[in-house]
């Protein structure tokens, strides 16, 4: 079965499971822009797949298909579509725009429930695209400095990673300037720098990171590969603060917030792993282990001297003669 016939098939289902009487012939050819006859064979690879599917005629003796509370129960564990959360994103922007706020609270309420009931990495997956397709219909922006990268070269990796394909690409980096390297993409760090997450095909198996702006071009290849079945992309990106990942830096790193600045401090997840401790002064202390001291010192910069670094002690030297107390405002 090809994947747009496996994917008619999961939407006919839904229909199934989710209209009253059921769904029937004329309503397939509807939905799906397609013949009787091919609205036949649905409904016969809908019974096999769902050996439950129960039928019946009403007093015109048109057929309809039904699929069990059980049946509806499997197709809400599919979660929500990339497509669909962003269509309901619009949904409750279009509603703010026009004022409807009784509308804006019950989409809102329905979006928050259904990202609640999906795993964590297939929520967040979910919330990118829906977030890209905000951006290109004018309702999102990102501000601040981004290094470029080519649209067409994400969209080349975007196919790779859902593949998963092997991508050939040349790369301005390391060693061997625009050596081409057949790697195995397994995610994307997105930061002021874009990292693609990959390692060679053939190779040691070690994830790599390689600098989106120093790939000069990427060719994607017919073979696939299989996933390291041990690599969660969320795990391998709190290993870092930032995108930039280094394995000698990686320990506790300990700051403290001022009372004045506390307040501002709450508001933030300056790491997943974080843990925040109310101080007898009113001041917090934050904790959490990670990587990459200088994207810390480019951060803690904006906090002037509302913050201590008291550990590491690398970092804590690198900051020290920088720390300012006449911005304006916090972060």
């Amino acid at each position: 079965m090809s994947f747009q016939k496996a994917a008619d098939l999961l939407r006919l289902a839904e229909l199934a499971t989710a209209r009253f009487q059921g769904v029937s012939l004329t309503e397939i050819e509807a939905e799906f822009s397609v013949d009787r006859r091919t609205a036949q064979r649905m409904t016969k690879a809908l019974e096999q797949i769902f050996p439950h599917c129960t039928t019946r005629l009403d007093d015109e003796r048109r057929k309809y298909w039904k699929l069990r509370a059980d049946d509806a129960r499997l197709m809400l564990a599919q979660g929500i579509r990339d497509s669909e959360l962003a269509a309901l994103e619009l949904a409750i922007r279009r509603a703010e725009r026009d004022g409807a706020m009784t509308d804006v609270r019950a989409l809102s309420g329905l979006r928050d429930r259904l990202l609640a009931a999906m795993p964590g990495p297939y929520a967040r997956r979910a919330e990118a695209d829906a977030e890209a397709v905000l951006e290109a219909h004018g309702f999102a922006s990102r501000p601040g400095p981004q290094v470029r990268v080519r649209a067409d070269l994400l969209g080349v990796i975007g196919v790779a990673l859902k593949g998963p394909h092997v991508l050939t690409v040349a790369y301005a980096g390391g060693r061997d300037l625009d050596r081409e390297r057949r790697l195995e993409p397994h995610g994307l760090l997105l930061g002021t720098r874009r990292y693609l997450v990959a390692r060679e095909a053939g190779g040691n198996g070690r994830m790599q990171h390689y600098r989106l702006d120093r790939i000069t071009s990427a060719r994607l290849e017919a073979d696939s590969f299989a996933r390291d079945p041990g690599f969660d992309l969320t795990t391998h990106a709190a290993r870092a603060f930032g995108s930039f990942h280094a394995d000698a830096e990686y320990e506790e790193v300990i700051w403290r917030f001022t009372a004045a600045a506390a307040p501002t401090a709450r508001e933030f997840l300056f790491h997943p792993t974080q843990e925040m401790t109310e101080e007898a002064d009113g001041s917090i202390t934050v904790r959490f282990t990670a990587s990459g001291h200088l994207e810390m010192a480019w951060h803690l910069y904006m906090w002037g001297d509302a913050v201590d670094v008291l550990a590491p002690e690398p970092l804590r030297a690198m900051v020290e003669q920088h720390r300012r107390g006449d911005f304006p405002a916090l972060p």
